[in-house]
């Protein structure tokens, strides 16, 4: 479903990812450890399309059967709308709209139809056991509700990969351990393909794979 090879990426002089090779299968969850600094999260912007290996290497990038080197910047942006969705360590929500406003907003982009969306975003909150906090602005969330509203926007499109970097690293343990019961529940009920950059080696272990990276490549 996904595949990449000889992935590089300079930020100035300082070599980040030296040729990274990678294949995931649909329905897959695989987590990615490694130090700081490793690469990790500059490896999961490439794999999101928010930012672009070294062109002047002979690489692939593939996603859903989608080839994306030679795609223009708008046809890339469009191709992210649809098909990738992304849970960060903070929530990144916007803090004046409400729960189901913020899930609606990665589709409205993508110009879905209203109702549909509204009620694909109702689902969704009734899904994560948030129906009753549908019209709870961010700021009256604890925060893992927070978190759940976030996977609910990075669902609402039916991406074809969610990518999550540390999750759940803003959240206390009990919180943490619900989100990473989570990801294994929107798998088997979805088919859901997860990457996941995280410290976290509870969540980790619990991964289909693990994959460590060091000094810019996958040991």
């Amino acid at each position: 479903m996904i595949i990449a090879k000889n992935i590089h990426k300079y930020y100035g002089d300082v070599e980040v990812l030296k040729g990274v090779n990678l294949t995931i299968k649909k329905g897959e969850i695989v987590a990615i450890v490694g130090p700081s600094g490793a690469g990790k999260t500059t490896l999961l912007q490439i794999l999101g399309t928010l930012d672009k290996p070294l062109k002047e290497e002979d690489y692939i990038l593939e996603i859903n059967g989608i080839t994306l080197q030679g795609l223009s910047d708008k046809m890339i942006a469009s191709f992210r709308n649809e098909h990738v969705g992304y849970i960060f360590q903070f929530h990144q929500l916007l803090p004046e709209f409400t729960a189901i406003e913020n899930i609606c907003i990665p589709a409205f982009i993508g110009k879905k139809d209203r109702k549909e969306t509204e009620l694909k975003a109702k689902e969704l909150l009734k899904f994560l056991g948030l129906e009753n906090r549908m019209n709870h602005k961010p700021s009256e969330l604890s925060g893992g509700e927070q978190q759940r509203v976030a996977v609910a926007r990075a669902l609402i499109n039916n991406p074809s990969v969610i990518l999550a970097d540390e999750p759940s690293g803003n959240l206390d343990s009990a919180s943490a351990e619900s989100l990473h019961k989570l990801f294994f529940e929107l798998r088997d009920t979805f088919n859901q393909t997860f990457i996941i950059v995280t410290h976290n080696e509870e969540l980790a272990t619990m991964a289909d794979r693990k994959l460590t990276m060091r000094d810019g490549v996958i040991i």
